[in-house]
């Protein structure tokens, strides 16, 4: 059959995405690229629920795609918090639960046998776990060659009142460690330079098993191999029982001096109405620790403007937080009310107060960006080679993360240079070889 599969949502999401369309692959169907998406006998929408545009483009995509008798499977969150809707918009999709995607081919299989029987419509389908199944250790069809997504485990054991995450993906569920570096493992051995470590919040690994996050760090930095990590989003509150051993753990070759730590808000009237359980003298001591240790830190945080009720004042709060840290990437949402969570009962702000800070927020991280961009030309130190770009220059990685694009030279991935950042643009930088020593392997 020829299939298109569309993947929305975080890096867990796209690890998904890629397992079932290696498996699509495997059982013998061909996988369609985007161009060729109305040539599709099936669509696989492998959803995301977090954001409301979000869930609009995919209920139009699952209705649009069966009024032209292309079969559907919704994967992903939707299926477990707005099965309704998703029937709603198409009431003959098939459906692939969120811990289910090892039962692709059998979902496959079924449609498969129905069309070569000549039968039309009929029932629709369900596959789904309890538990979740086929995430570690099987094949994959990889976005990027040169960069593997290792989801560490599923779920979440907090409850903030606006996130849908929770009810979808459920509790927390720690991959084994023993699998976990089998998979890492075995990536590195395909030529994999880049290993992403994801899932609803890396620093809760283990709080359910034992084995915590820094040991497990500690474990992979042991495997050998040309590779870097990039450890993934860490509440506050979840980083702050483990921080003394997180930040030795992060004193690794083999880890990116990058630290994703989501606030949502800077005021603890707004992070008490979002059930945040952190305070940002906790936010300042886990920042603090971290550039101590490593100076040339890079710093993600995640914002969410206009929540309920959201003043003036705790909206300022936001904005001297991001000039005072000065971080290197800030995500930025409009809230989004969504079914289930406790926040959906809550009063929303006008939604034109949200847009307007929302640009607002913008516009300050921007200015920091360009400052903090302006300041790394001219520095020079080693970079890790992760990958080739489309255009056939190379991708660098400095020890923080920070992209530095290299052109005209005959470097690998795996293998680390000397560079100078020369030129800074929107999304990275622009380097060339220091003179003054050659490339190396690790």
């Amino acid at each position: 059959m020829k299939i298109y599969l569309e993947s929305f949502g975080c890096s867990a999401s796209q690890a998904s995405a890629e397992i079932m369309k290696a498996s699509v692959e495997r059982l013998g169907h061909k996988l369609l690229l985007s161009e060729a998406a109305d040539q599709a006998e099936v669509y696989i929408c492998n959803s995301c629920t977090v954001k409301y545009t979000t869930e609009q483009k995919i209920l139009y995509k699952i209705r649009s795609m069966g009024e032209k008798n292309v079969e559907v499977i919704v994967s992903g969150c939707m299926p477990e918090v707005q099965l309704e809707d998703i029937l709603h918009a198409n009431p003959e999709a098939h459906i692939l639960g969120v811990n289910a995607i090892s039962r692709l081919g059998e979902l496959l299989y079924s449609i498969e046998q129905r069309k070569r029987k000549g039968l039309s419509g009929g029932e629709r389908l369900e596959f789904r776990a309890y538990e979740p199944v086929g995430f570690l250790n099987v094949p994959r069809e990889r976005s990027n060659p040169n960069i593997h997504i290792c989801q560490i485990s599923q779920g979440c054991n907090f409850a903030c009142s606006y996130c849908i995450v929770k009810y979808a993906r459920g509790k927390l569920h720690s991959f084994p460690p023993n699998e976990i570096i089998e998979d890492i493992r075995s990536a590195v051995a395909e030529g994999c330079r880049e290993i992403w470590l994801t899932s609803q919040d890396d620093s809760q690994y283990g709080m359910d098993t034992g084995v915590r996050l820094p040991e497990l760090l500690r474990m992979i930095s042991e495997i050998p191999g040309d590779f870097k990590v990039r450890v993934g989003m860490m509440n506050p509150f979840s980083v702050l029982p483990i921080l003394d051993d997180l930040v030795e753990a992060f004193d690794s070759d083999k880890v990116f001096k990058l630290l994703h730590l989501p606030i949502q808000s800077a005021s603890h009237s707004v992070l008490k109405r979002m059930n945040r359980l952190h305070k940002m003298d906790v936010v300042d001591m886990i920042i603090t620790k971290f550039r101590a240790r490593f100076e040339d830190l890079s710093l993600f945080t995640d914002i969410i403007v206009g929540f309920c009720d959201e003043t003036d004042d705790e909206f300022k709060e936001t904005v001297e937080w991001v000039q005072k840290y000065r971080p290197e990437k800030v995500n930025i949402s409009r809230y989004s009310p969504r079914p289930h969570t406790k926040a959906f009962s809550f009063r929303n702000l006008d939604s034109r107060i949200s847009v307007q800070r929302s640009h607002e927020l913008h516009k300050v991280c921007e200015q920091v960006k360009l400052g903090s961009k302006q300041a790394m030309i001219g520095w020079k130190g080693r970079a890790f080679v992760s990958k080739y770009t489309e255009i056939g220059d190379v991708l660098t990685r400095t020890d923080a993360y920070r992209p530095v694009v290299i052109s005209g030279s005959n470097l690998k991935p795996g293998q680390y240079a000397d560079v100078e950042i020369v030129a800074a643009k929107p999304g990275y930088f622009l380097g060339k070889l220091a003179e003054d020593r050659p490339a190396s392997e690790t």
